[in-house]
């Protein structure tokens, strides 16, 4: 698994998007006992956090200490500087196993390896993930310059799965069908701004050309989009959902 987000770990957890609660609601609904629960790849623990108001016990873990320092803390959430690949959690430990916006950066064969060693048979795999956000024509314009002409080759190659709606990682699991959800927020120019700085591909570019690509397009923003105006931002969430096969 890559480690793109520890150097901008405050950041991470200050601006990233959540997911809707109607998503959340229907992973939780499809779990009969509610014991134990693995968020993998927790970075700062919004699902984590999420899951303990159901959970018994969340397990959290995330290969970047930074993250953790950085996640939600509830009592009944621990959290562990671990692989996804390998843990140290028990055979048939777990009703749910949650990952959110970071499978694509695992190893899928080892990751799977241990889903099959860690869920109990009844148990549930949720692949979490969101979209490319829109908000109105113009600054959707804007977003999309940004992504693909200026720091499109800046991005991993696995972000492609992302870009794909996660229909394309590979899956052997009995899946489940799932609804569309979408989370949706109020920002203002500095919040959606500031959510840009998060991007693994604006840290890359920063780091090869020592600038910020985002003020290639300050003033762009700016003439679209003044700074106080709150604007709705909509990202379309990604789910997968599976059991172990028989």
């Amino acid at each position: 698994m890559k480690d793109n987000f520890s150097k901008q770990a405050h950041l991470y957890a200050q601006f990233r998007p959540g997911y809707s609660n109607e998503l959340i609601d229907f992973v939780i609904n499809l779990v009969a006992e509610k014991e134990y629960a693995w968020d993998c790849g927790s970075g700062n623990g919004q699902v984590a956090a999420a899951l303990a108001t159901h959970f018994k016990t969340v397990y959290a873990t995330d290969i970047s200490q930074q993250q953790l320092d950085n996640a939600i803390q509830k009592e009944n959430i621990h959290y562990l500087l671990s692989a996804a690949e390998e843990t140290p959690f028990s055979e048939n430990q777990f009703n749910l196993i949650t990952v959110a916006q970071a499978i694509h950066w695992f190893n899928f064969e080892k990751f799977y390896a241990e889903v099959n060693r860690t869920l109990k048979p009844n148990g549930i795999l949720a692949v979490i993930g969101y979209g490319l956000l829109s908000i109105d024509p113009e600054t959707d314009a804007i977003i999309r310059y940004f992504y693909t002409d200026i720091i499109g080759s800046y991005w991993d190659k696995e972000r492609s799965y992302i870009d794909e709606k996660y229909h394309t990682i590979p899956f052997p699991f009995v899946e489940i069908k799932t609804p569309t959800f979408f989370s949706f927020y109020s920002w203002n120019r500095e919040q959606f701004i500031g959510y840009l700085t998060t991007w693994s591909a604006v840290q890359h570019y920063k780091d090869h050309n020592k600038k910020n690509p985002v003020d290639l397009i300050i003033n762009q923003l700016e003439k679209a989009w003044p700074v106080e105006e709150k604007r709705s931002i909509i990202f379309p969430n990604l789910l997968r959902v599976g059991k172990i096969r028989p």
